[in-house]
Parts: structure tokens; sequence; C-alpha cells
């Protein structure tokens, strides 16, 4: 188990790499009160823990980076993001796993998470290396997810639309789950946006 002194190595990986089809455009720049949705992501990111912000990105990829202005410490290219979110986390955990002793994956269009929900997930990280701690919403598991150490062989080799759920139902792993009402919000078209805005 890791010492409150060593569970700062952790680092957050934001995912934006997808064509956002049903959307139309690319989520991850498309704004929100002034902002576009990835600062939000971002900003969250780096308020929760000291480690490293990983962006990685694919689909549009330029002007995914140009819009995020450097609010990341380190960019990744997953050139393979049209096979599915499984390889943009695995791209993600792969450029951060020798360093750090766990990571929570986020996607860039959860404007709603807060610095505060990431540090929750963090806080409640005992630091064992088997313990997965998710947030929980809608009666459903999902991102941010903090991934110990002993996952990452697993989640480097993701591939596929599915993400982690294979890592989540393994039974080597002790899932926590953290209430986290906002992850829930799941932005897929521009009448979802409009929602939020009006919210």
């Amino acid at each position: 188990m890791l010492t409150e002194s060593t569970k700062s190595r952790i680092s957050v990986c934001v995912l934006a790499a997808g064509k956002s089809l049903r959307f139309g455009a690319s989520k991850p720049i498309a704004e929100w009160r002034g902002k576009p949705l990835l600062h939000y992501a971002l900003a969250a990111a780096d308020g929760a823990c000291a480690g490293p912000v990983v962006l990685v990105v694919g689909h549009n990829q330029d002007a995914v980076i140009k819009t995020a202005a450097g609010r990341f410490d380190r960019v990744v290219i997953n050139r393979d993001y049209e096979d599915g979110i499984g390889t943009s986390i695995a791209a993600g955990v792969r450029a951060v796993h020798e360093n750090v002793d766990a990571v929570v994956i986020m996607l860039a269009d959860q404007a709603l998470v807060t610095a505060t929900h990431i540090g929750n997930i963090i806080k409640a990280w005992s630091g064992a290396d088997n313990e997965i701690v998710a947030s929980s919403y809608d009666a459903t598991t999902g991102p941010p997810i903090l991934f110990p150490s002993k996952a990452f062989d697993l989640l480097c080799n993701l591939t596929g639309d599915t993400g982690a759920r294979a890592v989540l139902a393994d039974e080597n792993f002790a899932v926590r789950l953290i209430d986290c009402p906002p992850a829930g919000f799941d932005i897929d078209t521009p009448e979802d946006l409009k929602t939020l805005d009006d919210g």
C-alpha cells in the first residue's frame, strides 16, 4: 500500500481522440458558456492532482491541440483512434505507466466533472494495486475511473470500442464506487449541449 506522499504519483488522461460522429463536429472544441468543452476537462484534471495531465488526441488532432492551448503536460497522438476508445486508453496509459502508481481516465466532454470530483476519486483510493475507483451515476459505472498499476498491462493492450469494461469486470480487482452524478451527463448531440447550457 502506498503512503500519502507517494499517492500523488497519479496521472490524469483526458481522452479527446474520437470522431464525435453523432455530434457532427469535434466535441472537444465545441463551446459551452464561452469556453471549449475540453478546457473544463483539462482544468479539472490539472486541479485534481500533482501528476501529469495527458491529452490523448486523434481525429482533428491539430485543432484539438490548438484548442487545448497548452493546458496539459503531455500530448499523445492515437493513430488508431478509429478502432475505438480502447485504443485511446491504451495510448494514454502507455505514455505514463512507468512513472506513476495510478492513472485516472476521463473524457474530454465531461464538462460538469470538476477537480473536486476527481479529487474525491483519488482520495478514495487506498493505494492498493488491485483497487479500482470508478464513478457511479444513473446505475452505471464509468469514467472518471482510477486504475492502479496492476491494471496497466491490461489497459495498454486494450482495443475496440468497449473501453475498459473487461478490466472493471476482472475478478483480480476490487472496484470501489464513488457517487458522481455530473459524470453521467452524456453529450452526444448538439441538442445535448444545449440542454447542458440551459441547465
